[in-house]
């Protein structure tokens, strides 16, 4: 079963940027002009290469025999077994192999969000003689104390480190990483480069 995580606004974003392009992929085409239809075609082919790559690609994936990380250019595949340490700054850095990290793409903590975290994991001061806020269940609270101080990188770093100690300690085989190219992005950026010569030749 795999459990995948990534930006949810990026991936969203990205979306639309893509309804938009092939609106527009289809109004100039619909009314080509000559050059100025393939200099705004070039740029579009351009900026959506970047989106693709940036924005829709990355994601972290869970299976059951390891850690996939697919960044924009490569795809990294780690054996959980093989991950010795997660540590999370503003990207999930994990930690293989002889001194090795892989950075993760997604999720990522801003500052922004890790000080709204902080905020959140602080105990709040009652004012008055009254409480005024509504009262949590017993799971709503657990997971108000699971998630305390912690950002949603934080988090997906605990999953990775306690799938990791759970693979050592049934003593499953510490093999290699696994890295390959991404072919998907690169032919994007292929075809947004020919689109910018193309519009440069003619």
């Amino acid at each position: 079963m795999k459990e995948s995580y990534r930006s949810k606004t990026a991936f969203v974003l990205a979306w639309v940027w893509l309804a938009f392009v092939a609106f527009n992929v289809w109004d100039l085409i619909a009314h080509y002009t000559g050059k100025a239809s393939l200099v705004a075609l070039a740029v579009l082919g351009v900026l959506t290469a970047l989106v693709y790559s940036i924005a829709l690609r990355p994601a972290t994936v869970f299976t059951e025999e390891g850690l996939v990380g697919r960044n924009p250019f490569r795809t990294t595949f780690l054996p959980w077994a093989t991950i010795d340490d997660v540590t999370v700054s503003h990207s999930i850095n994990v930690h293989h192999g002889d001194d090795r990290v892989l950075r993760l793409w997604t999720p990522m903590s801003s500052a922004r969000e890790r000080a709204k975290a902080q905020r959140r994991g602080a105990p709040r001061q009652q004012r008055g003689r009254f409480t005024t806020e509504p009262t949590l269940s017993r799971s709503e609270q657990s997971a108000v104390e699971a998630f305390a101080g912690k950002t949603h990188a934080d988090w997906v770093g605990d999953q990775i480190r306690e799938r990791a100690e759970a693979a050592r300690r049934r003593d499953e085989e510490a093999t290699p990483a696994r890295v390959s190219w991404s072919y998907d992005s690169i032919a994007v950026l292929v075809a947004a480069v020919a689109l910018v010569v193309a519009a440069i030749v003619v």
